[in-house]
């Protein structure tokens, strides 16, 4: 997997609005710097939401950048811990636990890490979340009780940008997308949700393989 790839599965990445391509969009979008006050109140609500959400469990399916698909179970808890799970044949787990994302890949027994601080989920699993300070609001849309929310990291860390999808009437998330630098987009949908149990805190620890000592000559 190139490195574009696993940034997106870090960031979570959410689905290629493909449900979205039959709904009338006579909605106005906006760019941040001409937010009107209903754009405005609806980022507000999205932050909200993750100020708000303290832990978060269910099922989630990953659409990749080629199609391929892939499901499993995913569990966060803020401030910064996450665990998304892949169900076999997909031998991967990507695990945050407050300062490190480990991408683990189970069958071959390696593993590539990278700061919190330097992926999209910082974002919104950090203790607040400011959307309106913190991100650089590229577009917003609001069709048929759904704001479309894109957005991209101001620190650009991370090239591309992260699409939200939010049900104002349930006051939900639905899914997002990361789009990474070359256009690539990495999709999940989350199922089943249940918000507020506690996950075991083991869930957001990962075994990180054994590295070899150098041989000797």
């Amino acid at each position: 997997m190139n490195r574009g790839l696993k940034l997106a599965m870090t960031g979570l990445a959410l689905l290629a609005i493909g449900s979205l391509g039959a709904l009338d969009r006579t909605a106005v979008a906006a760019r941040a710097d001409a937010l009107n006050g209903e754009q405005r109140a609806a980022i507000e609500q999205i932050t909200g939401y993750f100020n708000a959400m303290r832990t978060l469990q269910g099922e989630f399916m990953q659409v990749g950048p080629k199609g391929h698909v892939s499901t499993g179970v995913f569990y966060i808890a803020k401030p910064g811990r996450l665990r998304f799970e892949y169900a076999p044949p997909n031998p991967f787990i990507v695990v945050a636990d407050g300062t490190w994302v480990t991408i683990k890949n189970n069958a071959k027994n390696t593993a590539d890490q990278y700061p919190l601080s330097a992926t999209p989920l910082r974002l919104v699993l950090a203790e607040q979340v400011n959307l309106l300070s913190e991100a650089k609001i590229l577009d917003v849309e609001q069709v048929d009780g759904l704001t479309t929310l894109t957005l991209e990291d101001k620190e650009k860390l991370v090239p591309g940008h992260l699409v939200l999808i939010f049900d104002d009437q349930k006051n939900e998330l639905q899914q997002w997308i990361i789009v990474d630098g070359q256009g690539r987009r990495t999709t999940i949908s989350l199922n089943d949700i249940v918000a507020g149990v506690d996950p075991d805190p083991e869930l957001f620890q990962v075994e990180l393989p054994e590295r070899k000592a150098p041989t000797s000559r």
